[in-house]
């Protein structure tokens, strides 16, 4: 007698369909509906898992990765940690070249993997050959049948979210979104993603989130590279020193600055008020919220979605822990440590 076992065949299959969940303490004192797609449901606990998968699925179509190529790639950690979960499952081999300014835990995940990863420092410019961009370009000139992803120039980064990502947030909104407000980085999500829902309402505002230090928004207004606006600044995934390709500029409306400082302590109260235990971007989008908000971007019948595009894990030694925050001077009069919650029973 054969027996029906409901099981996937593996965790590629798990990529997608992540849900919308209602903010509601923290969105409190804001004007309107506000929702949350938790993108660290996928299987690798980020957004990425779905350009990974699509774009490696993309070049085996196509012929471009073949058995026993070698995929390489520059990556902040997520999209890394998710090439390596594919290439896992694929029978690749993965070589990740990562920014210093990836957070310890991030790094230490690519390894478990059995990523091969080089650190690159982040202060530099985008042309220096110590530049994560740059060495990912050298080892694949070096590396027989590698495959260089390219995210940041990919324009299947964009697709990806056009066919997934869109799609999800139009059906789980029943089209009643009036704004979509994402992190830009490599602009993949939020360009694909706001493809989409653009080209079923052109009414619905498309608002990008960027980092001081970052060319982006300045870049979006001017349609000129302004090197001035470049400085170093601590926010993983977020903003860029160059103009990355995947972003679709036109899609976006208009875009905002949040600082390091409150993007940390806005996930930190994400946590404490949602249980939603998520990265320093989904801070970062969420301070954006209450930003725009005050700006008076919204109104009661606003319903406003807003991608968070990680898990907190990954960012245990940065913004959640007390060191690290005390150390960036984040910790002051108006966000003091609070009193010692561990009691150690000797």
């Amino acid at each position: 007698m054969e027996h029906k076992i409901n099981a996937y065949n593996n965790i590629l299959e798990l990529i997608g369909d992540t849900p919308l969940v209602k903010l509601n303490r923290i969105a409190a004192s804001l004007t309107g509906n506000f929702y949350a797609k938790v993108e660290a449901f996928n299987p690798g606990h980020s957004s990425k898992d779905r350009i990974a998968a699509y774009i490696i699925e993309e070049a085996e179509r196509t012929g471009i990765l073949a058995e026993g190529s070698t995929i390489v790639e520059t990556t902040s950690g997520n999209t890394g940690f998710s090439i390596a979960m594919v290439s896992i499952i694929k029978g690749y081999e993965c070589i990740l070249a990562v920014s210093s300014k990836s957070s310890k835990d991030k790094i230490d995940m690519l390894r478990s993997m059995g990523a091969k990863v080089y650190v690159c420092p982040a202060h530099v410019s985008a042309d220096d050959p110590r530049s994560y961009y740059e060495v990912a370009k050298r080892l694949h000139s070096e590396v027989k049948g590698s495959v260089y992803i390219n995210q940041y120039f990919n324009k299947l980064n964009i697709e990806a979210h056009y066919k997934s990502t869109g799609p999800e947030i139009w059906k789980q909104t029943n089209g009643n979104i009036t704004h979509l407000v994402a992190c830009s980085g490599t602009g993949g999500t939020i360009s694909g993603t706001g493809r989409y829902l653009k080209e079923k309402n052109p009414n619905i505002k498309i608002i990008g989130v960027d980092a001081f230090g970052s060319v982006l928004k300045k870049f979006h207004e001017t349609r000129e590279f302004d090197n001035d606006e470049i400085y170093p600044y601590r926010i993983e995934g977020l903003g860029k020193n160059l103009i990355p390709a995947a972003t679709d500029f036109d899609v976006i409306d208009k875009f905002i600055k949040v600082t390091d400082e409150e993007s940390a302590h806005t996930a930190r109260e994400l946590c404490k008020s949602e249980g939603l235990f998520v990265g320093y971007t989904s801070g970062a989008v969420t301070q954006a919220l209450k930003q725009l908000d005050a700006a008076g971007e919204f109104t009661k019948d606003s319903n406003v979605v807003a991608i968070f595009p990680d898990h907190g894990s990954r960012y245990m030694s940065k913004i959640y822990s007390d060191q690290w925050m005390n150390d960036q001077g984040f910790f002051d009069s108006k966000n003091v440590v609070e009193a010692e919650k561990i009691q150690v029973i000797k």
